[in-house]
């Protein structure tokens, strides 16, 4: 058990190295092109969600995030406790990332992001960019579980471009960002509604897709 919320605690905190180290580099390299930036992001970060899903999965199962661990609960997959103490090492362990991350790049080490990130289409981004990322990974571990790790990682990819928030679907994300004024952050007086959108999601998005990919539904009626 004690390996599990190391897991947690670690991986989460590799993944917001690389989501603010890699937004560091990209626009520091990127000499004013945003798109550039951006894609250098999606692009570490989807790499990263790879590497970390792969080697600790087998430890965890990878979650990385309160709104996946939330998902897993009412599933009735994990206990309450074990869920709340992976809540809180996820939390802890984004904010720790991203401390370590100012210090690789020479950054303050505590300073918060000035980022503005509101509006109704950044909540319906998150929302989509949550239920998304839930419909990938249950869907991967019902039809083919071997591919979640590479499903994740190119659905996050992806999702960075296609959604208005750059998806952060992951309230441990949301919330380390915001202590952080480099590109990848966000103003902590928005930091609530991301998260309430990404929970919100989480809890309509499962009612659905425990539905979808149940068993019983394996075989298509020919009505």
């Amino acid at each position: 058990m004690k390996r599990a919320y190391v897991a947690e605690m670690l991986g989460t905190a590799l993944l917001l190295i690389s989501v603010v180290g890699s937004g560091i580099m990209g626009e520091t390299l990127a000499a004013g092109n945003t798109a550039i930036a951006l894609l250098a992001n999606a692009i570490a970060t989807g790499c990263m969600l790879y590497v970390l899903i792969t080697v600790l999965g087998p430890v965890s199962g990878a979650h990385f995030n309160p709104a996946v661990t939330l998902a897993f609960l009412m599933r009735g997959e994990i206990a309450v406790r074990r869920a709340t103490i992976y809540v809180i090492l996820q939390i802890m362990g984004g904010v720790i990332g991203v401390w370590i991350t100012h210090l690789m790049f020479g950054e303050i080490l505590f300073q918060f992001s000035n980022t503005s990130r509101t509006g109704a289409a950044q909540y319906i981004a998150e929302c989509v960019a949550t239920f998304g990322l839930l419909f990938v990974i249950f869907g991967g571990l019902r039809h083919r579980a071997e591919a979640v790790p590479t499903l994740v990682a190119l659905y996050i990819t992806g999702a960075y471009w296609f959604t208005a928030s750059t998806s952060f679907a992951n309230p441990a994300v949301t919330i380390a960002r915001a202590f952080t004024d480099t590109f990848s952050g966000i103003s902590p007086a928005h930091v609530p509604m991301f998260v309430t959108m990404q929970v919100t999601a989480t809890v309509l998005g499962m009612l659905g897709l425990n539905w979808l990919f149940s068993r019983h539904q394996d075989r298509p009626s020919n009505q």
